[in-house]
């Protein structure tokens, strides 16, 4: 018996007069082909975004996409947070001469790596470690190094100490060199900070130099110090 849904020129002849029904459709499964494509589409999508670029364009899509969305959310957030943790150091660390160019010139993407040339019995090298550690645990997202400086750099001579030097990617972006670079024995962790921030070794949450603030209190005291202008007309007048 011959199938009325085949493909032939009697079929079609038949289905014309009437004799034979309309050929079955495949619509449906077209259209379930068709919706799955879409579908398989839209979680390529997905999957090319960024955690950010999901939570933009999330009004672009339908109600039944909202679970794979969030899915992919999550899947990227975890992404994320595994990637801050694996640059997360958090303490000052110590380094010699043979770790130089792997702690610091090959650091990695995005490291900004802080390094203190130091010696030991030199006061404000002493105090400059106790700033760092402290910065170290503040911003752990920077690489904070310290290393006795003839360790790295041979016969580095004492009159530049401290020392630090700020590189981005193996790049150096600042050096701060010599003891009257850091104001001496009275330097704050705050104005370290501040230094630091402006090479771009971290990004602070103070809002001005706090060595401003000191200079502008001293400027303050000394001008409250100073005899007015009718105190003294009126001991050239005694005179």
């Amino acid at each position: 018996m011959q199938d009325p849904n085949e493909d032939t020129e009697w079929n079609d002849i038949l289905r014309k007069k009437g004799i034979l029904p309309p050929k079955e459709s495949p619509k449906d499964d077209e259209e379930e082909e068709e919706v799955a494509l879409k579908q398989q589409s839209v979680v390529k999508t997905y999957e090319s975004m960024t955690l950010e670029e999901l939570e933009e364009n999330e009004d672009e899509f339908g109600e039944d996409d909202e679970a794979a969305i969030e899915m992919y959310k999550q899947q990227r957030l975890a992404e994320w947070k595994a990637a801050q943790k694996k640059n997360v150091f958090g303490e000052l660390g110590e380094i010699s001469g043979l770790d130089y160019v792997k702690e610091v010139n090959k650091a990695g993407e995005g490291i900004w790596v802080v390094l203190h040339l130091y010696k030991q019995g030199i006061p404000l090298c002493t105090l400059i470690n106790q700033h760092l550690s402290g910065l170290a645990r503040k911003f752990p997202q920077t690489k904070f190094l310290k290393s006795i400086s003839t360790t790295c750099i041979p016969n580095y001579p004492d009159r530049n100490l401290p020392t630090i030097f700020v590189y981005f990617e193996g790049e150096m972006k600042a050096q701060f060199i010599g003891p009257l670079v850091f104001g001496g024995m009275n330097l704050k962790a705050e104005e370290l900070e501040w230094r630091l921030s402006e090479s771009g070794a971290v990004k602070t949450d103070l809002e001005e130099n706090p060595r401003k603030q000191i200079e502008d209190k001293l400027m303050s005291s000394i001008r409250s110090s100073l005899p007015t202008r009718k105190d003294s007309d009126s001991e050239d007048e005694d005179n």
